[in-house]
This record gives C-alpha cells, sequence and structure tokens, in this order.
C-alpha cells in the first residue's frame, strides 16, 4: 500500500480564505510540496504553537474551552470528547504526564506512519500543546519498537525542536513491543511503568493514577495534531468542515479494490463512495466494505452513499473506528478474508482472561472450519452463541472487536455461508488473499 495524498489537493489556505472549507488541514504541507516538512517549513507555514514555551502559560483562548466549542473528538477509534479528556487530567492533583500513542497497532491502518513521516512537528505542537493544557511536564512518545526508520526520523525532529528551544517540556520517544493490544491505552501506561504492554483491566483509571501515579492524558498522533491547528486557528475554523455534529477531518486508509490505495484526508460526513472515489474509485465492481478495521465491520456494498459519521453508521452497527475503509471486489470470499482476521486477532491477544484465552481462538477456529467448507453439524449455532459470549466480558474491548467482526461477516456474507454450509468452499475461497493481514502469530514478548 502506498502512503500518499492525491496531487490534486488544494494547499491549506487558513488565513487568505477564512470563509472555505480547506481541501486539507493536517496533510496540508504534503499536498503542496510533496515531502516532509522540516521544522523550518512547519514555521513558516503555521507559527510557533501558541503556547509560551519558557512558562508553560498559553496565550490564546483557554485550549480546553477551544477543543471543547470545536467538537473535536479522538480519532484513535473510540471517538471520545477531547476536551472531557483533557479536562479529567486536569481535574487531578499533581504534575501530569502526557502519553502520544503512535503505535497504530491496526494493520490494515497507515494513517498515523503517514502523518508522522509528513507532519511530525504538527503532532509534537499538539502534545506539547496538551501538556501546558493539563499541568504536565513531560511527554511520553510511544512507538513500535519494530518501526525503527519510523523511531530515527521523530527522534530527529524531537532533538531539532530541543536544539531551538521550542518546547518547554521534556519529550521522551519510547519503542515498545508490537500487537494488536499493545496501543490499548492502559497498555501504554503499563509498559512505561515497568511492566507489559497489556491492556489494564481494573482501576484506577489512567487519567487518575498513570505513569508514575501520576494523572495521565493519552492521545493519539492525529488528534494532537488536530489539537495543534484548532488551538492557532480556533473552533469556528475547525468546524468548516465536517458535520455540525461530527465537525473537522480524519485520516482515511483506504485499501483493497480501489485504483490508488493510500492515505486521505477527508471531511467527516463523505459517504463512503466518495471517500473511495479519493482513491481513484473501485476497479471492479464491490460486494462489501470493511469499515473500521480490524475491530470495524462489514457493510453490503449499497451502503456506498452512508456518510462516513459515528452517527449514520450506527444503524448499521459501524464506526468510522481507526480510519479504515477496505473494498472487497465480488470476485472475493468474504468468510475467507474474516477467518484469516480473527485468526490475526485470537494470536494477539492478551491471554488474560477467559473471553481471549479461550473464547475468541474457539470463535478463530469455528470460522476458519466455515470459511474452508468444513463445517459440521451445529457449527453455525455454536459459532454463533460463542460470538454472542464475547462481548463485554474482558478486561479490554479488544473480544468485543472480534465479536463484531464476525457477527458483520455472517450478516453481509449470508449467502457465502449458506454455500460453504451446504456445499463446501467456494471458489473464491481459493483466490489469493486480499486484505493485509500479517501472519496469525503470537507476539514474542510483551516487554
Amino acid at each position: 500500500m502506498s502512503l500518499r495524498g492525491p496531487a490534486s489537493a488544494a494547499p491549506y489556505r487558513p488565513a487568505s480564505a477564512p470563509g472555505e472549507t480547506p481541501a486539507a488541514r493536517l496533510l496540508a504541507g504534503w499536498y503542496a510540496t510533496g515531502r516532509p516538512a522540516t521544522l523550518e517549513e512547519h514555521l513558516d507555514r503555521y507559527g510557533p504553537p501558541p503556547v509560551a514555551a519558557s512558562t508553560g502559560t498559553r496565550t490564546s483562548m483557554p485550549l480546553v474551552r477551544a477543543v471543547e466549542a470545536a467538537g473535536l473528538t479522538g480519532r484513535g477509534g473510540a471517538g471520545f470528547p477531547t476536551a472531557r479528556k483533557l479536562r479529567a487530567v486536569a481535574a487531578r492533583r499533581g504534575r501530569a504526564v502526557v502519553v502520544v500513542n503512535a503505535m497504530e497497532s491496526e494493520p490494515a491502518s497507515r494513517k498515523d506512519q503517514f502523518l508522522l513521516a509528513v507532519a511530525p512537528h504538527l503532532v509534537l505542537d499538539g502534545a506539547v500543546l496538551a501538556a501546558a493544557a493539563v499541568g504536565a511536564d513531560v511527554v511520553h512518545v510511544c512507538l513500535p519498537r519494530d518501526r525503527s526508520v519510523q523511531h530515527r526520523q521523530l527522534g530527529a525532529a524531537v532533538d531539532v525542536r530541543r536544539r531551538a528551544g521550542l518546547d518547554g517540556v521534556a519529550v521522551r520517544l519510547h519503542a515498545l513491543p508490537h500487537s494488536y493490544v499493545s496501543s490499548e491505552s492502559t497498555s501504554l501506561v503499563s509498559w512505561l511503568n515497568g511492566g507489559p504492554a497489556r491492556p489494564l483491566g481494573s482501576p484506577p483509571r489512567s487519567h487518575e493514577r498513570g505513569v508514575a501515579r501520576r494523572p495521565t492524558l493519552v492521545h493519539n498522533a492525529e488528534t494532537l495534531a488536530h489539537l495543534a491547528l484548532l488551538a492557532r486557528y480556533g473552533p469556528g475554523w475547525f468546524r468548516q468542515a465536517g458535520t455540525a455534529d461530527e465537525p473537522g477531518t480524519v485520516l482515511v486508509t483506504v485499501s483493497g479494490a480501489v485504483g490508488a490505495p493510500g492515505v486521505l484526508e477527508v471531511a467527516l460526513g463523505t459517504p463512503l463512495g466518495a471517500v473511495l472515489e479519493r482513491a481513484a474509485g473501485p476497479t471492479e465492481p464491490l460486494r462489501a466494505l470493511l469499515v473500521g478495521g480490524f475491530a470495524g465491520t462489514w457493510l453490503p456494498a449499497e451502503h456506498l452513499d452512508t456518510p462516513l459519521t459515528r452517527r449514520d453508521l450506527a444503524p448499521l452497527g459501524a464506526a468510522p473506528g481507526a480510519g479504515v475503509v477496505a473494498a472487497l471486489p465480488r470476485h472475493a470470499c468474504g468468510l475467507t478474508e474474516t477467518a484469516r482476521i480473527l485468526g490475526y486477532l485470537a494470536a494477539h491477544s492478551a491471554r488474560q482472561c477467559g473471553p481471549c484465552r479461550l473464547g475468541l481462538p474457539a470463535v478463530a477456529d469455528d470460522f476458519g472450519a466455515l470459511a474452508a467448507g468444513r463445517a459440521g453439524p451445529g457449527l453455525l449455532t455454536r459459532l454463533r452463541h460463542r460470538t454472542g459470549l464475547l462481548p463485554d466480558r474482558g478486561a479490554c474491548r479488544h473480544p468485543d472487536g472480534a465479536a463484531r467482526l464476525a457477527a458483520s461477516a455472517l450478516r453481509c456474507f449470508a449467502d457465502d455461508v449458506e454455500h460453504h454450509l451446504a456445499h463446501g468452499a467456494c471458489a473464491a475461497a481459493r483466490r489469493p488473499p486480499l486484505l493485509p493481514v500479517p501472519p496469525a502469530t503470537a507476539p514474542e514478548t510483551w516487554r
């Protein structure tokens, strides 16, 4: 998959055209130049972040109020109101900590990797601004240890900012073990506290007592980059894109049967079909879309007109999630693709509780048998029963996402289910896989 922006996108013009909705925001520099921004180019384009680095005093309107007025929500998957998280941490006693979640363990997503590669200073600006807002004196940036190039590039960006005296807080980079659940916020807190990079299922919550037992704000890279622009241009500017209920833009990784797979920036509320057109459109007739990532939902292609918002996707049992839209062509077998994903999710669970140790592997095995045409009597009933037992029982939401994916596949590919049960695997099941599913092997280490 390429990491790209459409060459036709217009550069960002916040000052000269305040009434227009920009064609790009986070990726403005990339769209304008086609290369990563240096610190000098970043400052020429945006100016310094609106915070007095030497004192940590905000010089613009209070950031939390601006974020609340803008309606910014987290772009990591859950869509939680950003202002509410800022307030929760700022209200606690003692010095806070900010954690940048740049793990991006969703295999179908490349958005945070791309953003950090082409606009690292927007992410770092947002982290420093968030630190000033909640009273933090340190920012921890968490990256997967198997992406050494990303770590080296971001380290260089941190060093050049340090030499320029741009940031009033310490910024520290960390390389964590990479698994699907190591990007969960409490996994990061656990690892930074000297434990394994596995989710913590019991209180206290991170905003109460997180890293070093201090109040801790965890945000993903894209959310912080939005915050950096919002602090400069205000909530009115932010709301020029998106919908009234869900304002702003979002980064989306488009893959599958499209002409130009890659990372795009689109306004929330853009129809799913229009998102695919931004990726040069479908290359052949489509059967379904995977929306949200491996913990997402399969939707029949008839829903291409559905806007990309939580509100519009919710009645379909879907959500924008990790910002993933994968196009499945008619000739592909959705059951086979789903079985591969479930096998991966089962291997990458934290294995801390029953749903992950027992339930998820059982669901993955049953779905694999169905996809291979080896379904015995009672398999479908057993599969549906086991899938229904996964949600709301684990220490984290990992089994919930797997259950959502499995249930949506049984609905979306109901005709294929009948065929596989009655006649064995369909011809499409023997085709090469389409989605980028890593090998279903367990992580070597959690430390």
